[in-house]
Order: structure tokens, then sequence, then C-alpha cells
């Protein structure tokens, strides 16, 4: 007989820009009927005006402090705000070439569409080009982002985490995730 035990009901999906987090956050949400808070609502203003880090670290300790969330990043300044708190941390270390593809297509897609991402803001070949680039960014942080993601799974002081190096990993244990049942259990 399988012992089933709850299911973490605060997760932190981690990764470089590109890695399908805010894809990731859809899924698990829909699955497992958790609330999803996208990040990027919570940092940028219309017109791609950045939330002042106090007003950011404000509105995710609230989200923090609820039963159950699902965010779709961290920023560093307020990174230790849902490792305080998260049950689970995935960590997408999916390679550069891949992450940097993803980013690109999407990058281009949204340009070209002029699809709303967040608040009313848009990417704009301008802001693709610009100094604030995600693309930018992206080179940046990759580094960065993906020791510390190994260094909390080497040896994680918080939450669980579970680190996927490849989309075909992180889909293989979504198909063995099936959805939660009324009594808040997941399989173990």
């Amino acid at each position: 007989m399988t012992v089933r035990r709850p299911f973490p009901q605060r997760i932190l999906i981690y990764g470089v820009y590109g890695a399908g987090k805010s894809t990731l956050a859809l899924e698990l949400s829909r699955r497992l009927g958790l609330p999803w808070q996208p990040v990027d609502e919570l940092t940028w203003e219309p017109g791609w005006k950045e939330v002042p880090m106090p007003v950011q670290r404000d509105r995710i300790a609230a989200i923090c402090r609820k039963k159950s969330w699902i965010l779709d990043g961290a920023y560093k300044d307020w990174l230790d705000l849902p490792l305080a708190s998260a049950d689970l941390v995935i960590g997408l270390d999916f390679s550069r070439g891949l992450t940097l593809r993803r980013l690109l297509r999407r990058t281009a897609r949204l340009i070209s569409t002029g699809e709303v991402i967040c608040n009313g803001n848009r990417e704009t070949l301008g802001s693709a080009l610009s100094s604030e680039s995600i693309i930018l960014w992206h080179f940046a942080s990759y580094g960065r982002k993906r020791r510390r993601m190994r260094r909390w799974a080497a040896d994680s002081p918080g939450p669980q985490v579970l680190l996927f190096r490849t989309p075909a990993e992180l889909d293989g244990w979504l198909a063995e995730l099936s959805p939660v049942s009324s009594e808040g259990r997941a399989p173990s």
C-alpha cells in the first residue's frame, strides 16, 4: 500500500529567463488547483516601470503568508521571502542554448503579435535591443542562477528542491503527477 502525504502547497519555480517558469507554473496551477501568482505582475507597472523594491518585498511577503501559492521566479532582492516559506523549489537547470532559443523565440513572437504581457506592457523591438533587454539579463544572470539552483539541490537548508536538467526530465515528473484529490493530496 502506498502511503500518501500532502503535496507541497507553496511552490517556487526558479530558473533562468527562457527556461519555462511561467509555463510550468500555469500547468501546475491547473493540475494541482494551487493559485499561481505571476511575478512580473508584482514587479512591473505599466510602461515597464519597475515597482520600488520595498513594495515588491511587501507584495511577495503577503503572498508568502498565504496557505498556498506558486511563484514563477524570484528576484535576488526578495528571494529570501519565498525560500523561507516554500515547501518545494523546482529548479529548471536547462542549457544556455535551449533557454536562449526559447527566449529569442518568445521575444520575437511577443514583438510580432504585440501581445500584452503584464499590466499592459508589451515587448517591442526597442526594449529587446535596449540596455535593459531581457536577452541581456539572460546572459548576465545565467551562471549565477544555475550555480544557485545546483547549490540548493546539493544541500538545501530549507525546502525540498527538485532540479530538472532537461525538459524530458521535467516532462517525466509531470507525467507521474496526477491532480490533487479532494483531501489535498497527490501521489507520493
